[in-house]
């Protein structure tokens, strides 16, 4: 893994007994010696801390001084109303193509005079490149010398005030900047694990300290890659290369929710942005397939790439998971697909797995309810 991008808490790993994974051109932690299950388990009931530097930190400042105009320039690359969007407020969105596929899901984050975003690592040097193409007027730039940690789960809100006194008061989506030992911490209360949570922008150099710090807290054990995937499988939430990329629209992802009525057909700014006719459609008549859940009988998860047909025998093909494995809240296996959109809730269709099919169930997402700050 040597030529592999480490974080600057990549020590602080390897004294936890981390065991280190290749991800997206860095080296990050899969799980710590508790094991998957048990970090799991942990953000359930209590706190985790993930460490998620390797994603990128991105500030868009409009030339003009005005962020309306960095807002309204953002919006032709983005099916979000940003322009609404109000100071200390961010707002979950997607980099859409010119055929209506997903190029990127990001945070932005209003700070006032100027946007911050948070893009996923394997997509960064695209985003960047691909903003700076369509923002002309806007100055795109990657922020320099940050860490991203993130604080997930029913006990983080407490853990944090500990460090932070008001940090308790921060509503779901809130952003701001708050002083910890003299270092400015961008923090907001988000996260991607279906918990309620905060994710904090730390200079590198005070990134080791503040993780010690919180892990010293009572109720916070740090969690790996691993948990963090099946937390967020089990929240019904997408990751950018499997349940979404550029040959999934935001309809068949399920995220046509992310587009807010004033982007969509007859809305005050409907379209304006790239693949454009083809999201507006699907989000007025219906996708022909889209994102479901599934639950497979037995034990044996369904993992990604596995074929789902229509029988136990011959039969069509209709689809394929597009992210599984097992759930430790939910005690049993889980998987996303895209599936026909005329299958429904309680239908049954059949997962390839070792030469065999197994029964599996269409089930709501998500498989464990959120539990966001509100």
């Amino acid at each position: 893994m040597a030529d592999l991008k480490r974080t600057c808490l990549h020590g602080l790993h390897l004294a936890q007994g981390a065991r280190m994974v290749p991800f997206a051109g860095w080296e990050m932690p899969l799980h710590y010696p508790a094991g998957l299950m048990a970090e799991h388990l942990h953000t359930r009931a209590a706190a985790g801390l993930f460490d998620v530097s390797h994603m990128g930190q991105v500030i868009v400042a409009p030339a003009s001084g005005r962020l309306e105009d960095a807002a309204r320039a953002l919006e032709t690359a983005m099916p979000v109303d940003l322009l609404s969007l109000p100071e200390g407020r961010q707002r979950y969105g997607l980099l859409t193509g010119a055929t209506g596929g997903i190029l990127d899901d990001l945070m932005v984050a209003n700070r006032g005079d100027h946007l911050f975003l948070v893009v996923n690592a394997a997509r960064k040097d695209h985003d960047i490149a691909h903003l700076r193409a369509m923002l002309p007027d806007c100055d795109v730039a990657e922020v320099p010398g940050r860490a991203l940690i993130a604080l997930q789960g029913p006990g983080a809100a407490a853990a944090l005030t500990l460090l932070v006194p008001d940090a308790g008061d921060f509503a779901f989506m809130d952003v701001g900047i708050r002083l910890w030992q003299g270092v400015e911490l961008w923090i907001s209360r988000s996260g991607y694990t279906g918990e309620d949570g905060f994710e904090i922008s730390v200079p590198e150099a005070f990134a080791g300290t503040l993780a010690e710090r919180l892990l010293d807290l009572p109720g916070v054990a740090p969690v790996g890659l691993g948990a963090r995937d099946s937390l967020r499988l089990e929240a019904g939430l997408c990751l950018y290369g499997h349940d979404m990329d550029d040959g999934i629209t935001p309809a068949e992802a399920g995220l046509g929710w992310a587009i807010q009525k004033v982007r969509r057909r007859d809305g005050a700014r409907a379209g304006g942005f790239p693949g454009a006719e083809r999201i507006l459609a699907e989000l007025e008549h219906g996708p022909a397939r889209r994102r479901m859940g599934l639950r497979p009988e037995g034990r044996a998860p369904l993992r990604e790439g596995a074929e789902i047909f229509a029988a136990a025998e011959g039969g069509q093909l209709v689809g394929r998971v597009t992210s599984g494995g097992f759930g430790p809240s939910v005690g049993a296996p889980v998987a996303m697909a895209l599936l026909p959109a005329d299958l429904a809730p309680g239908d049954i269709v059949f997962g390839e797995l070792r030469g065999r099919r197994i029964p599996a169930t269409v089930a709501p997402l998500p498989f464990v309810p959120a539990r966001f700050k509100r």
